[in-house]
């Protein structure tokens, strides 16, 4: 029986280093062409204007107004997105004390570029204050407003591990603020 042709020549045999110089090259490919794009190429989204202030807020950049002795606050949620219909992309960031143990209550804040590109986002609403001693479930964008499910408490009796009041809210822009609603009660349990 005669051998099948290339059985025993050693490119035909895939080694470690050949898989190596096989990821690098393509690697290479790859991050070539990320640097060749359009001039006019932007990340921006449909509707979305080019005022050159259009990525979103980091949350990492404010400064909460919240007390909490010790710890820091945490950013645990947030969402991104032209909120007001300037053109711009505010953030909406939740944020709580943290804690090694169960779920302090949180608080739900705005954040908007100023028009200065070197000055740090600020606070332009807050939606729910940590004093409501409320907690956000999840929070989105949807219809061109905020949608949240708050989960509190209904009186002091009630174990602070099983929250029992559980609200679904939306807030939208108008007249040039937000304005908060409930959402039906079949609304406010759907998950997004």
């Amino acid at each position: 029986m005669q051998p099948l042709a290339g059985q025993d020549l050693s490119h035909t045999q895939p080694r470690a280093m050949h898989w190596l110089a096989t990821a690098t090259a393509i690697s290479a490919v790859v991050a070539a062409a990320s640097f060749v794009q359009p001039p006019d190429a932007t990340a921006t989204t449909p509707g979305q204007a080019r005022t050159g202030h259009t990525a979103a807020p980091d949350p990492r950049e404010v400064t909460f107004p919240m007390e909490c002795g010790p710890e820091r606050v945490d950013v645990v949620k947030k969402v991104s997105g032209d909120l007001d219909g300037d053109g711009t992309t505010e953030t909406v960031a939740v944020a709580r004390c943290h804690s090694g143990i169960g779920t302090p209550p949180s608080g739900v804040y705005v954040l908007a570029r100023p028009s200065d590109p070197e000055a740090a986002p600020r606070i332009v609403a807050t939606l729910v204050e940590p004093a409501q001693k409320l907690s956000v479930q999840r929070i989105a964008l949807a219809g061109g407003g905020i949608s949240a499910e708050l989960l509190g408490y209904s009186t002091l009796d009630v174990p602070r591990c099983c929250p029992d009041v559980h609200k679904g809210v939306k807030w939208q822009w108008k007249g040039g603020k937000f304005v908060q609603s409930e959402l039906p009660a079949a609304m406010s349990t759907e998950r997004a």
